[in-house]
C-alpha cells in the first residue's frame, strides 16, 4: 500500500487545483499532470481514497451543491426538533460523546492527569492525538513544520498534566477513528476544557451528520442564542479536537466553504470526502 500521507498530499494538491479551476473544468489528464502522475494511476489512487471519480468529487465543491446540502441539513435538524430530540440527548446517542474536565482541573490546567500523545497518518494527512484515561483530549492535523507548534499549544493548555509520548497507545484510538468498521462500536469519549458557551457550541457541532453542512447562524440558533453568531465563530475556531468535533461542517450561508484552522484545502478535502460517502456509501 502506498504511503497514506504521500497520497493525501497529492490528492490535496489535485483538489486545490480543481477548486481553483472549477469554471474551466480541468480534464483528468490536466489534473494528473499537476501531481506528476499518469491519468490511469491518479484515477485509481483518487477513486480508492474518495470512493468516487475526480469528476464526481468536483461536483461536491460547487456552490449549488453546498447550498442544497445546507437546505437538506436544516430540514433534518428541524424534523429532529419537532420529534423532540434535543441537541443534548442526540449528542450522547452518537458514536462520540463529550464531557468537560472537572472545574478544578479546568482551573489548574489538568493537574493530576496523565496524557499520552502521538502522531499518526490518516486519510487527511498526519494528525496529533492526545488521550487521557477518560478519552481523547486533543486532536489536530499537522505536518513536519507544525508538529512541535501543536504540541506546545496543547501543553500550554494542559500545563500541569503529565504529558508523555506513547505512539502505541494513541494508535489504537486512530484506528477506531478512521477505520471504525474494523473496530468496536463503543463510543469515543472526548474530554475537553472549555467555557459553558464553548461546550454548547461543540456539542451542537456533534449533532451535524456526516455529509451534512450547516451555518454559524444555525448553530447560534440551536443553542438558544441567535445573536451570538460571532461568538459561535470564535468557539468553532477554538475547537480542540479536529474531525471528531466536526467544525469542518460549518460553512457560510452563501454556499462558500470559508476558512479552516487546519487549512482551507483540507476543509475541501473533508467536505468532499464526506459528501462522496453520503452519495455512494461504502460496503
Amino acid at each position: 500500500m502506498e504511503n497514506n500521507n504521500y497520497n493525501y498530499e497529492r490528492i490535496a494538491t489535485a483538489i486545490q487545483f480543481i477548486a481553483e479551476n472549477i469554471k474551466t473544468q480541468p480534464t483528468l489528464e490536466e489534473i494528473a499532470a499537476k501531481v506528476f502522475m499518469s491519468p490511469y494511476h491518479f484515477q485509481r489512487v483518487f477513486s480508492e481514497w474518495a470512493g468516487v471519480s475526480p469528476k464526481k468529487f468536483l461536483q461536491f465543491l460547487t456552490t449549488d451543491y453546498l447550498k442544497n446540502t445546507l437546505r437538506e441539513t436544516s430540514n433534518i435538524m428541524e424534523a429532529a426538533e419537532i420529534a423532540g430530540l434535543s441537541s443534548q440527548s442526540r449528542v450522547y446517542d452518537l458514536f462520540t460523546g463529550i464531557e468537560a474536565v472537572t472545574p478544578n482541573q479546568f482551573k489548574t490546567g489538568g493537574d493530576g492527569l496523565k496524557i499520552a500523545y502521538g502522531y499518526h497518518t490518516t486519510p487527511f494527512g498526519e494528525c496529533f492525538v492526545a488521550v487521557t484515561g477518560r478519552g481523547i483530549c486533543g486532536m489536530a492535523f499537522t505536518d513536519s513544520v507544525s508538529r512541535e507548534q501543536e504540541l506546545l499549544k496543547f501543553a500550554r493548555k494542559w500545563h500541569f498534566a503529565e504529558i508523555l509520548h506513547n505512539h502505541g497507545l494513541t494508535e489504537s484510538y486512530v484506528h477506531r477513528i478512521f477505520q471504525p468498521y474494523l473496530s468496536s462500536l463503543d463510543k469515543l469519549p472526548l474530554v475537553v476544557q472549555g467555557t459553558n458557551f464553548q461546550l454548547k457550541v461543540w456539542e451542537a457541532l456533534l449533532t451535524i451528520p456526516e455529509g451534512s453542512l450547516t451555518t454559524y447562524q444555525r448553530i447560534a440558533e440551536s443553542i438558544g442564542n441567535p445573536k451570538a453568531v460571532r461568538a459561535v465563530g470564535t468557539a468553532v475556531g477554538d475547537n480542540p479536537i479536529a474531525y471528531l468535533i466536526p467544525c469542518h461542517r460549518i460553512i457560510r450561508k452563501e454556499g462558500v466553504l470559508g476558512e479552516y484552522r487546519w487549512g482551507s484545502t483540507r476543509k475541501k478535502v473533508l467536505v468532499g470526502w464526506e459528501a462522496s460517502r453520503k452519495e455512494a456509501p461504502r460496503l
